[in-house]
Formats: structure tokens, C-alpha cells, sequence
């Protein structure tokens, strides 16, 4: 790192691990180092669609690592951060939005393995309940699990059949919408300052708009009320009817749950598990079905 540095006429003088990244202390300011890096590619294509709400690099794209100047990040509430994030994902969508031939193969292996992760979880929570029905004396973790295994059979029924609706409109497709996706929204990727940044780009490419939106649920569905959030997201960037299905679809599957840890941790893994199914339910009702097409 420090031939890296050099490199550049950085002379650190201290450093701070933060997570993937590492923050250089100058007499000059701070710096960020990082040995992921965006695809030179892809910040040539942002750059000729005029979106540049990312860090200036320092570094040559021909690097191997990443350089770029520490945002200091504004203080404002949770709730208005991930608005902010989810309006500037819109922004990227709408920006970089173009239309390809359909594909059937790359689609039909995408109901392939959504059909075959529905039958996997089927498959897991059947075991795993058998086991847990067969003792004399459950804990309070399995008890738990046992009240609410049929949230999670409903909720797997109900995604198959979504699934196959899906599927029904899709092979029938000519084009399809794509765009540049961030590939992994959370709020820690996003920093407010004069102007809002997104930061770490290496798992951005493209593909259908909704992934960036199945990530970003994944990453805060029980922080955060998503029917707001979907509706500004929307509001920027309407979604079409078989992008919509798909979302649903994706965020409705039930997570795979461990039953490691505490007794009071188990109790917590399974209890978010049913709360974020109770949740998807809701927000994924006919009434909140409102598409482009």
C-alpha cells in the first residue's frame, strides 16, 4: 500500500481499518485506499451518461487499487438518508436505461433457479420442523419456529404462483429494460455531503432495474416502511408490470434460518424471519399492485 501511495505523493501518517477500505491521515487531509475497485468500464460508462454522483478518484484507472478523497458525511435522519438513496437509484436507473433483445435462455434460467430455491426451502424447513416435532420437549426458539412454519409454507405457496404468472408474461417478451445497477444498495454505500455519493461500485453492472431494489430490501426490510420507499423509487423511475412481479417475487422468499447462537439469539433470528414475512406480506398485497406497462 505505501508503493501505492507514493505513487501518488500521499505521505500517511496514520492509517484506520474501515471494513474493505482503509482512511489515510495526511497533513493534507484524509484519503481512502482500496484494493476492490470499480470496473474501468463502468466508470467510463457513468461518465458518458453524465452521472457522476461517485468519488473523484485519484488513482489511474489503470490501477490495481483505488485512491480517493474522504467525504465527510452530513448528519441528517435515517429515514430521509434512504429516501435520498433511493431517489438518486432512480436516477441512475433513468440514466442508463436501454433496452435489449429478449433472451429466453437468460430468463428461463432465472425461473429455474427461483423454482428451484422455492423447492430447496420447501424441502429445508420441512426437515427442519420433522426434527423439531419429534422432541419430547421443544426450546423456545423451536417453539417459535413451530407456530409460525405455516407463514412460511403460505408465504413459499404464494411465491410459486407469482412465479409462474411471471413466467407466463415473460417468455412472450421482445425486449427487455436494463440498466447499470449499484449492486449492493445499503446506506452504508451512501454519503450525503454538498451532493449524495454512492461508494462502492465493484458489483455494478447490468441488468434488470429490480435487482437493486430486491438488495436494498434484503440489507434494511425491517428498518425501514419499503411501501414508502417503493413508491418514491417509483415515482422517478415507474416500473413495469413483469419488473414488479419479479421484485415481488424475489423479496418474498423466506430466509434460511440457523437455529445457532444463544437461546435468546435463536429466538431473535426467528422472531425477524417471521416479522419480515409478516411485513413482505403486506407490502406485496394486490392493492399496492400498481405498475407501468
Amino acid at each position: 500500500m505505501n508503493s501505492d501511495l507514493k505513487k501518488y505523493n500521499i505521505t500517511p501518517r496514520g492509517y484506520e481499518k474501515l471494513g474493505d477500505v482503509t482512511l489515510i491521515n495526511t497533513s493534507e487531509g484524509k484519503y481512502i485506499y482500496k484494493k476492490q475497485k470499480i470496473d474501468p468500464e463502468i466508470l467510463e460508462y457513468l461518465h458518458s451518461r453524465n452521472f457522476d454522483y461517485f468519488p473523484k478518484l485519484i488513482s489511474n484507472k489503470d490501477d490495481e487499487f483505488e485512491i480517493y478523497k474522504y467525504i465527510d458525511e452530513y448528519n441528517i435522519p435515517k429515514q430521509q438518508k434512504i429516501l435520498d438513496l433511493v431517489n438518486l437509484t432512480a436516477l441512475l436507473h433513468s440514466k442508463t436505461t436501454h433496452y435489449e433483445e429478449f433472451d429466453k435462455g437468460d430468463y428461463q434460467q432465472i425461473y429455474e433457479d427461483l423454482d428451484g430455491n422455492i423447492r430447496y426451502l420447501y424441502d429445508y424447513y420441512t426437515d427442519l420442523i420433522t426434527i423439531i416435532e419429534s422432541k419430547v420437549y421443544m426450546s423456545p426458539s423451536e417453539m417459535l419456529l413451530a407456530r409460525n412454519i405455516s407463514i412460511i409454507y403460505d408465504s413459499l405457496s404464494d411465491t410459486k404462483k407469482r412465479l409462474e404468472n411471471w413466467h407466463d408474461i415473460i417468455k412472450d417478451s421482445q425486449k427487455i429494460r436494463k440498466t447499470l445497477n449499484h449492486g449492493n444498495l445499503n446506506l452504508n454505500h451512501f454519503i450525503t455531503n454538498e451532493k449524495p455519493y454512492l461508494i462502492s461500485w465493484r458489483k455494478a453492472k447490468l441488468e434488470n432495474p429490480v435487482f437493486d431494489l430486491y438488495r436494498l430490501y434484503l440489507n434494511h426490510a425491517l428498518e425501514f416502511d419499503f411501501e414508502d420507499i417503493f413508491s418514491v423509487y417509483e415515482k422517478n423511475y415507474p416500473l413495469k408490470k413483469e419488473e414488479k412481479m419479479l421484485l415481488y417475487i424475489l423479496i418474498s422468499f423466506p430466509d434460511i434460518i440457523k437455529l445457532n447462537g444463544s437461546e435468546y439469539q435463536k429466538c431473535k433470528t426467528v422472531q425477524n424471519m417471521v416479522d419480515k414475512l409478516y411485513k413482505t406480506n403486506k407490502l406485496i398485497s394486490p392493492e399496492n399492485f400498481k405498475t407501468t406497462d
